[in-house]
């Protein structure tokens, strides 16, 4: 166990604050309050001591980030190759880079149940331990928080507002913006500053914070490519970033029902990385299902993992080789061979 090496006078503060309270002297128990007030504030000036008793601005080194974001998406996240590399090479490179020219902005595009949630919440647990229930993590979901087209300029108002006073707060704070396809156009484009190469605006840096939007905008492209390449003969690990990104974006950014389309952000490429994730097949399903018995405590029952995954229902019609719902049900599906 790490023993934390705390300084006398933050020490002896901390006894004051946490002794039984007794009757003393007036004299006595004025000197011990300005001991107390002066160890205190020795104890703030120790940010790591002080960060021990409750949540600060300070995440992992960008070595354990990265190892525990490395492991997570080994152990948990199946036929997501091109997500694994993307991810954990755009995430580490951010988090060791100390003079970032502007902040980490990343688009999880793919078909629902593929991970991207997941994804998020696996970024997000590898730089602070309290994961999406972080102060410093923020998340929208646009049927939510933005569901009326009248209101969209006092949404760009509020959201501007949001993020200036987290980001004032907390230079490494994390925003993931979920169902981008489901925003009202033009909305997104409202924190466009934030995302780019400003130093400074209004005196707060916006360079260290990450931004991380979900959509299923640009799936159909990502199965288009996909099936291409099973057509001939090609495994899908095969498949590179460069076979998927520029399309995903035009995509995405042509797309009429997406939050992106006509998007300055994608015109003046504040976007890092558009990271595709594949349609989940048979083989995946029984992985996700695999794991979450595991996960359960459960014995690994070959039979009702085979039987989960025959219960899917697949796409294309003629070929049935991806999984329409990816992994999102599986869980729900377990239930029914388990009396919980």
């Amino acid at each position: 166990m790490k023993l934390l090496r705390v300084p006398p006078g933050a020490a002896l503060g901390l006894v004051l604050l946490l002794s039984p309270v007794q009757t003393v002297e007036p004299i006595s128990l004025g000197l011990a309050l300005a001991g107390a007030a002066s160890a205190l504030t020795g104890l703030i000036s120790y940010p790591r001591l002080y960060c021990y008793f409750r949540e600060c601005c300070l995440q992992r080194e960008g070595a354990r980030a990265g190892a525990a974001l490395q492991e997570d998406l080994d152990k948990k996240l199946f036929g997501q190759h091109l997500v694994k590399k993307v991810i954990v090479k755009a995430v580490i490179g951010f988090l060791n880079n100390t003079n970032p020219k502007k902040p980490l902005t990343l688009s999880l595009h793919g078909w629902t149940g593929t991970g991207k949630n997941f994804v998020s919440k696996i970024i997000a647990e590898s730089i602070y331990e309290g994961g999406l229930n972080s102060n410093y993590v923020h998340q929208f979901v646009s049927t939510l928080h933005f569901p009326h087209a009248h209101s969209v300029g006092h949404y760009k108002d509020q959201l501007q507002s949001w993020i200036r006073g987290n980001v004032s707060a907390c230079g490494r704070s994390i925003f993931i913006f979920d169902e981008m396809d489901k925003m009202h156009a033009g909305l997104i484009d409202s924190i466009k500053p934030f995302l780019d190469y400003y130093e400074q605006l209004d005196g707060v840096s916006y360079r260290r914070a990450i931004f991380i939007f979900l959509s299923n905008a640009g799936a159909e492209k990502i199965t288009e490519v996909a099936l291409d390449f099973w057509k001939s003969g090609k495994k899908r690990e095969t498949m590179e970033l460069k076979d998927l990104e520029a399309g995903v974006s035009l995509s995405v950014f042509n797309n009429k029902n997406s939050g992106f389309w006509h998007s300055s952000l994608i015109d003046r490429n504040l976007i890092d990385y558009f990271v595709p994730f594949l349609p989940l097949e048979y083989k995946h399903v029984k992985m996700c299902v695999r794991v979450e018995l595991e996960s359960r405590g459960y014995m690994v029952d070959e039979e009702i993992i085979t039987k989960v995954a025959d219960e899917m229902t697949y796409f294309p019609k003629e070929e049935k080789i991806y999984s329409d719902k990816g992994c999102k049900t599986v869980f729900t599906k377990l239930d029914f061979y388990y009396d919980l």
